[in-house]
């Protein structure tokens, strides 16, 4: 008896402590983003002159709610089998019976006007501006800035194209299986000097890796000695080497933000998941080759098939290409400092046992908010001892690198809205808080986000009236 007593004692040691993980992992089914975890305020005020006195809601974060627009566009979300311009079949997600969805071109300056309309997306849809930081209410994240778009239901987006620049739209509903699927697009913001573009959007339908829809090898006709700018846009989850082979290029932007004193080269460039690039490359008479992780589009006169060279092993480190230049940001005096440490480590997660991501040591929804006010010059080190890269993406704000473990950046201002945190990496950057709102900060590894690895930037005093979960089922990740 006293054995089996001793044996019930050491079970219960071990269950009960199991059981309380378990039950404190429970992510509630109904909750508030402003609601989750802790507020990291990093070393800054919570009151006084950072508070907004009387608050603000998500809601009135709009873009411009009057005044004709000058890109006006509806996009009907579908769940249907589509055919890829290569001819494979895939049985997911369309906008306006494609994907990719539309190309969006405005002008800077423009007013773009987008009408969402959910024919058949029984989970619901958003869409979310990829790297336009657009006001809060526009930025279609659904629980955060919106309900998910219900079927037979429409949300229109309304914003001002500021800044000149590639960028992607997609779901944030459920976006860990809606972009995979096919929920996404592009958008151009041209300034008002004429360039010749093309748009290369990297996407993997079931294990395909295309471009612009199509597998394997495909081109476009250009007559040699055209200047082309070349805009590299990758939603897939996983970084890819990409670059032109067959002549020099140079690098003029990456992330919508124009480099200074960007120099030729003829390195692979590293694209982190839901990062852009555009490359400047004049066409030779032998044409070029656009290579990006086992897929090709040629970009040569009629008839000419451009070289077949692989891309080199060396690759463009945007920490010393270019030429320096004033940041605008007074980085040696922020008035934020937050650490934002990825690691990884077993436990429960709403339930599930398993090895999950970890943000300072805490596990989702316990998690750190970092809080700022309006005016804040923000400084933050990103640290990854995961195991794993993670493109890590900022909504609403763009920001600066400042250096790389330890080393310190020399070359262009490189600002970002997505950067990729390799294992063992560590990367300081710093951002202006001039956007109000409630932003998500998160692995662009949509699956990795949908496993724990996101939280928020908050600024006092914004509150959101939506709830994740709850009758609209939202579901950001």
């Amino acid at each position: 008896m006293r054995n089996r007593l001793i044996a019930l004692g050491v079970a219960l040691a071990v269950l009960v402590p199991l059981a309380y993980l378990w039950a404190t992992s429970l992510v509630p089914s109904t909750y508030s983003a402003t609601d989750m975890g802790f507020a990291d305020y990093g070393g800054g005020p919570s009151s006084g002159e950072h508070q907004h006195h009387g608050g603000a809601s998500v809601v009135d974060l709009t873009g411009p709610r009057t005044g004709a627009a000058d890109v006006v566009l509806t996009l009907t979300a579908r769940k249907q089998k589509f055919t890829l311009a290569s001819g494979e079949s895939v049985d997911g997600f369309t906008l306006n019976g494609s994907s990719p969805g539309p190309l969006i071109r405005a002008t800077v300056g423009d007013l773009v006007e987008v009408t969402l309309v959910n024919e058949s997306v029984s989970g619901g849809a958003t869409l979310h501006w990829h790297g336009i930081d657009v006001p809060n209410a526009e930025d279609g994240v659904a629980g955060v800035t919106q309900d998910a778009v219900p079927v037979g239901g429409k949300h229109v987006y309304r914003f001002r194209a500021d800044q000149a620049g590639s960028y992607w739209y997609h779901s944030h509903q459920v976006s860990s299986e809606q972009v995979r699927d096919g929920l996404f697009g592009t958008i151009v913001i041209a300034d008002r000097t004429p360039v010749r573009d093309l748009v290369a959007a990297i996407h993997t339908y079931d294990d395909r890796r295309t471009i612009n829809g199509r597998t394997g090898s495909s081109r476009f006709d250009v007559a040699a000695g055209t200047r082309l700018r070349v805009r590299v846009v990758n939603t897939d989850n996983a970084l890819v080497r990409t670059g032109l082979v067959g002549a020099a290029f140079t690098v003029v932007a990456v992330d919508g933000r124009e480099l200074r004193g960007p120099t030729p080269t003829t390195d692979a460039f590293p694209l982190a998941a839901g990062a852009r690039v555009d490359l400047d490359v004049t066409v030779p008479a032998a044409g070029v080759r656009l290579e990006a992780g086992g897929t090709a589009l040629a970009l040569a006169p009629p008839g000419v098939t451009p070289p077949a060279d692989p891309l080199p092993a060396a690759t463009v480190d945007l920490l010393s290409y270019g030429a320096s230049a004033d940041l605008g940001l007074d980085v040696a005096n922020p008035d934020r400092t937050f650490e934002y440490r990825i690691g990884r480590r077993p436990g429960f997660l709403d339930g599930v046992p398993g090895l999950w991501w970890t943000i300072n040591g805490h596990k989702f929804p316990d998690v750190p908010m970092f809080m700022v006010a309006k005016g804040d010059v923000v400084k933050m080190t990103i640290s990854n001892t995961s195991g794993q890269s993670h493109p890590m993406h900022l909504h609403g704000h763009h920001a600066v690198v400042l250096s790389r473990n330890g080393v310190k950046s020399t070359g262009t201002p490189w600002w970002v809205d997505t950067l990729e945190v390799g294992d063992k990496e560590s990367y300081e950057i710093a951002f202006l808080a001039d956007n109000p709102g409630v932003w998500m900060d998160h692995c662009h590894n949509l699956p990795h986000a949908s496993q724990g690895l996101m939280t928020h930037l908050m600024y006092e005093g914004v509150s959101t009236p939506y709830v994740i979960g709850g009758d609209a089922a939202n579901e950001p990740e």
